[in-house]
């Protein structure tokens, strides 16, 4: 507001400049959903690497692709993470292992056997007045066959001078299931009198188990549920890529990448591993632009089987792929080429002849090929939409992340502007803010054109929001670039000269 004078001197006023400054989003958040032993399955939990995936959900089990995938992550650049924990048959049918120990009764934080290697003591402070106590949670030895031995353990989680008094600071309820500070594998039920105990095992828990690590049918309707409004994937803040390991079920993907869509998220999509080259179909799916699709499996060291190779589904190689190359040379870089190599593969399940991989090239399959020298690489960097019947402007996978990831920025960095007054003003620090970020992409080299006018362009005035728009509380801001499309064919003309000739 006005300074308001009084006596005779200068006076200073700062006049506020309008720059906001938009810092893009992340662009290789990777969510990973799938079937694990043990881990909370009413929210996502988000991870640096992959011991932090062992501490929540439990080591690698050899019948899911879930912690194989998050692993493939991690070894080909990923570096940020969410999981979702989905149980196999329903709720119903997973049950928490239950403990009672000096008079107090716990259940484990997750449904599964897993807890059955868990146990819990009890230390009453005699002295104490009110009465408090220390709270240890121990994981038990296993034997070489895995069976539990109980006269071993390990104290994996403390807690000191609990109380079982509600208006205590310390009560134990607050305390052990809190969410971000409490334990990570028992939850407080009941209790109001504590006794010393020595350590007692919980028992009971069950989850279903796949099958087979090849059929994720019983776990469908669940995953089907996640592309709900709502849902554990919806409130998830920020990701850009979703991986479901092993589910091809084309109805499943075609759910998922509807919600893909509305998130503004890239669905990275595995084939069939029965198909092959021959028969293979891209998915029918309802967001084409929004998802890929790569083939075939890649066949890679297993380490819960002695280092045999085993055949695994793409998407986690790939989504690591994916955040290797953003960090290196942005998302306006196709994830393929020589450069695109994957790491800790050892070859394609299968392996395609050139003409092979041009017939599925045109259908908007990526393939993943062997070479000589640069060992397994990516070598498409097509969406769903990229079939050349379809003719589609989001053809290429960098193309549509680029254009996701300004949309993301966008949406976050402008609303500071609602409720402002709807006139110049407001245009004017639209341009600008909106125009000084698109610039700095210009700089880094993710569009076309050698001049920020060939570039992008950013229109917000009276052309754009109308009187009618403005009555209706409406201000409309148009951003166009000019993307970088990858050089997908390369050719070389070979001709020859005559020789001088003298005339």
């Amino acid at each position: 507001m006005p300074t308001q004078v009084s006596y005779p001197g200068v006076y200073i006023e700062e006049i506020p400049s309008g720059v906001r400054t938009i810092t893009g989003v992340s662009t290789s958040i990777a969510c990973f959903v799938g079937w694990a032993p043990q881990g909370p399955i009413d929210r996502a939990i988000r991870i640096g690497n992959l011991s932090d995936y062992i501490r929540s959900f439990g080591a690698i089990h050899p019948k899911s692709y879930l912690g194989y995938s998050v692993k493939h992550f991690f070894t080909n650049g990923g570096s940020d993470a969410y999981i979702i924990r989905i149980p196999m048959g329903g709720e119903d049918e997973n049950e928490a292992a239950t403990c009672s120990v000096g008079g107090l009764q716990f259940k484990a934080s997750s449904p599964g056997e897993w807890a059955r290697g868990y146990g819990i003591s009890i230390k009453k402070r005699e002295a104490s007045n009110p009465v408090t106590f220390q709270l240890n949670v121990v994981e038990f030895a296993r034997n070489s066959d895995g069976s539990i031995d109980s006269t071993k353990y390990v104290v994996v989680e403390t807690f000191n001078n609990l109380s079982t008094n509600p208006n205590s600071p310390r009560y134990v309820e607050e305390v052990v299931n809190d969410e971000r500070s409490g334990s990570l594998n028992v939850r407080f039920v009941s209790g109001d009198e504590v006794d010393s105990a020595d350590t007692i095992s919980f028992e009971g828990g069950s989850a279903m188990v796949p099958d087979d690590i090849d059929d994720p049918s019983k776990m469908l309707v669940s995953i089907k549920d996640l592309a709900q409004d709502e849902s554990v994937l919806d409130r998830i803040d920020l990701f850009n890529l979703l991986c479901v390991p092993g589910v091809t079920e084309a109805e499943t993907l075609g759910e998922l990448s509807t919600f893909c869509e509305r998130r503004r998220v890239m669905l990275l999509a595995d084939p069939d591993k029965t198909l092959n080259q021959s028969n293979l179909a891209a998915p029918s799916v309802a967001s084409r632009k929004n998802s890929a699709y790569f083939f075939p499996w890649l066949r890679a060291s297993d380490d819960l089987s002695e280092g045999r190779l085993t055949d695994f589904p793409p998407c986690g190689f790939m989504a690591g792929l994916i955040a290797r190359t953003d960090a290196t040379r942005g998302v306006w870089k196709a994830p393929a080429g020589t450069e695109a190599t994957l790491a800790g593969v050892h070859s394609p399940e299968q392996h395609l002849t050139d003409k092979e991989n041009g017939i599925l090239n045109k259908k908007g399959i990526n393939c993943i090929r062997n070479f000589p020298v640069y060992g397994t690489i990516a070598w498409g960097a097509r969406t769903l939409d990229g079939d050349d019947e379809i003719g589609s402007e989001w053809k290429y996978i960098p193309v549509r992340r680029t254009a996701l990831f300004i949309e993301e920025t966008l949406f976050r960095a402008s609303k500071w502007a609602v409720f402002e007054p709807n006139d110049e003003p407001l245009w004017a620090q639209l341009r600008l803010n909106i125009g000084a970020f698109m610039n700095d992409l210009f700089r880094q080299g993710a569009f076309q054109g050698r001049s920020p006018r060939d570039a992008y362009f950013v229109k917000c005035d009276k052309e754009t929001t109308t009187q009618n728009d403005i009555n209706r509380g409406i201000v409309n801001v148009v951003v166009g670039f000019a993307p970088l499309k990858p050089a997908e064919f390369v050719v070389i003309k070979l001709t020859q000269i005559a020789g001088q000739i003298e005339v």
